[in-house]
């Protein structure tokens, strides 16, 4: 199991200062929407020149036609991250599609798809997708490996589930991780890393419970311990 620490603090400066207080642990980077809008490329570079080892996983849940979905992936090997998204509600043929235009690149990222947000709630889910989170998950896992695709986001309730369904190289990353027990937010499905572990989870993403901390890399590194 590997710790994506997520960068969602208000401004550039502000997750800079964090990056600079967990430099020396080995962890991944969530840069997501909000972040990658506001402060672009440049900010991928800076995470580099603080620590050229930083593996960087671009939240960014592409969504849309297939050819622009893989022209996005595309546009993406370009920015030199480890690891990006997709949303597995797009379909199998769009899903192929961008593993098909990245065949021809030979150190590509790694390719997950979004399964179900971990802030729904499961009457919120039924509503728009008429089945139980747990059915369509393992539904959208299921064509993500048949499409090629690396692995799934998903809650750590329904990790075990799509490793069964596919199998255990099959990588499932995981946000709504609280280690120490804090306040969900406005997560729906959380959980501990105890857990998460239990449920064969490849990655955990946190992000309140390191940011919002007096000492940021004094949680990292517990975190660290119990992974």
């Amino acid at each position: 199991m590997e710790l994506c620490v997520a960068l969602d603090l208000p401004t550039k400066e502000e997750n800079l200062a964090l990056i600079e207080k967990i430099q020396n642990y080995n962890v991944w980077l969530k840069v997501g929407l909000r972040t990658y809008i506001r402060d672009g490329e440049e900010f991928l570079k800076a995470i580099k020149k603080i620590n050229p080892d930083f593996k960087i996983f671009l939240d960014l849940k592409l969504y849309d036609i297939p050819n622009t979905m893989a022209d996005a992936a595309e546009s993406i090997m370009g920015l030199g991250v480890d690891m990006f998204n997709i949303h597995a509600s797009a379909g199998p043929r769009a899903m192929s599609a961008v593993m098909q235009r990245l065949q021809k690149y030979e150190n590509r990222p790694i390719v997950l798809a979004v399964t179900a947000l971990t802030s729904f709630s499961e009457d919120e889910f039924y509503a728009v997708y008429e089945r139980d989170i747990v059915t369509k998950a393992n539904q959208f896992a299921k064509d993500a490996k048949e499409s090629g695709l690396d692995g799934v986001v998903c809650s750590a309730f329904e990790s075990a589930s799509i490793k069964n369904i596919t199998d255990e190289t099959f990588m499932t990353l995981t946000p709504g991780i609280r280690p120490f027990g804090e306040d969900a937010g406005d997560q729906k499905r959380v959980a501990d890393i105890a857990f998460a572990k239990n449920e064969k989870v490849d990655f955990i993403v946190v992000g309140r419970p390191i940011y919002q901390a007096q000492n940021p890399a004094e949680v990292v590194e517990k975190i660290l311990v119990q992974i």
